[in-house]
């Protein structure tokens, strides 16, 4: 079944819905009898008739991925077992954000290499550093507006100079549990849409775009957006840095 097709289907089907990885882990593992599982296995380029068995298992911890699938396969009386990590998106607004990571600024200094320069500027931001200016809009942070247009040029610089690597971080993750597909499921209208892209695609959409300070005094890295935590009753891990996207726009492409 050509691509485009794949995604027409996977926009008009899977009205039985999904309300956890759970039911996305029941779907795979129903996969001989189970429409939308097929349709999942035949996106991820396998002939499912070619398949002896699927196995899904949710990831424990704190990976880019949420659920693995273990497909083996047989061509001509040659087995080959793969193994398959899915980040499960379920979004039920179109237009709503969701978080893909979120640390404290000296945990992103050890996967980036942050000079210390990008780290004040950073801490600032999120308010770890108090700020430098009176008369801020927030009096416990600043944005990248209220800072001199060196550090505005500093910033965007250095997420410019490291976009492969932040944009691989922040989507795919590293190690044995970082993400292959990520699937992305809207639940709106009494009926889910589903779309289901290797990593590498998502991290092309997500990642493409100018690397920019917004209106808003904060920095968009292509369609991800970067922004302080925010809210937590006003404990300090609301002084975490935190990125997001709207996995919809997947469905745009």
């Amino acid at each position: 079944m050509p691509k485009k097709d794949l995604v027409k289907l996977g926009s008009e089907t899977a009205k039985n819905g999904f309300r956890n990885e759970k039911d996305v882990i029941i779907t795979f593992n129903n996969w001989k009898t189970n429409q939308t599982a097929q349709d999942w296995l035949t996106a991820m380029s396998y002939n499912y008739k070619d398949i002896e068995y699927v196995k899904a298992e949710k990831v424990r911890g704190q990976y880019k991925a949420d659920v693995q699938v273990r497909v083996k396969i047989t061509i001509k009386l040659k087995s080959q077992e793969d193994l398959q990590n899915l980040q499960v998106k379920l979004v039920s607004n179109p237009q709503g954000f969701n978080q893909v990571d979120k640390r404290w600024v000296d945990k992103y200094v050890e996967l980036w290499n942050i000079p210390n320069d990008i780290i004040k500027i950073l801490k600032l931001f999120t308010g770890e550093i108090k700020p430098t200016i009176k008369n801020t809009k927030d009096t416990r942070r600043m944005l990248f507006t209220e800072m001199s247009e060196d550090d505005q040029e500093k910033i965007v610089n250095f997420f410019n100079k490291n976009r492969i690597l932040i944009v691989s971080d922040l989507l795919k993750g590293r190690g044995e549990f970082s993400a292959d597909w990520i699937l992305v499921i809207l639940k709106a209208n009494n009926e889910s849409r589903w779309i289901l892209k290797s990593i590498n695609e998502a991290m092309n959409v997500f990642g493409q775009g100018d690397i920019r300070i917004t209106g808003q005094g904060s920095l968009k890295i292509g369609k991800i957006g970067m922004q302080r935590k925010g809210g937590d009753g006003g404990r300090d891990t609301a002084k975490m840095l935190q990125f997001k996207i709207n996995p919809v726009e997947l469905f745009d492409k």
